[in-house]
């Protein structure tokens, strides 16, 4: 018989430490927008270019980041899954 630990789960922590990583990341494209360097043209994806200032910088730090890390995390939560599945048969 398994133990559930009390306070948090560990799912509820690396979501909410996901969610930190993005906003970390949209605010840092804020303030590289802002100072503005020479040569920034931000595409999203490579296909789609955002305006260079703090506001597109930040949306493309933003998306670039939540899809990336959304990705292996999702992967990481869909095998966890299946292998507690497999552990408990």
């Amino acid at each position: 018989m398994t133990q559930r630990a009390e306070g948090r789960s560990g799912q509820g922590i690396v979501v909410r430490l996901y969610v930190a990583i993005v906003v970390l990341a949209g605010v840092m494209g804020f303030v590289l927008g802002s100072i503005r360097p020479e040569n920034l043209q931000p595409r999203l994806f490579g296909v789609l270019a955002l305006p260079p200032t703090p506001l597109g910088v930040a949306i493309y730090g933003l998306v670039t980041v939540g899809v990336g890390l959304g990705a292996l995390l999702a992967l990481v939560m869909y095998v966890s899954a299946r292998f507690d599945d497999a552990a408990a048969n």
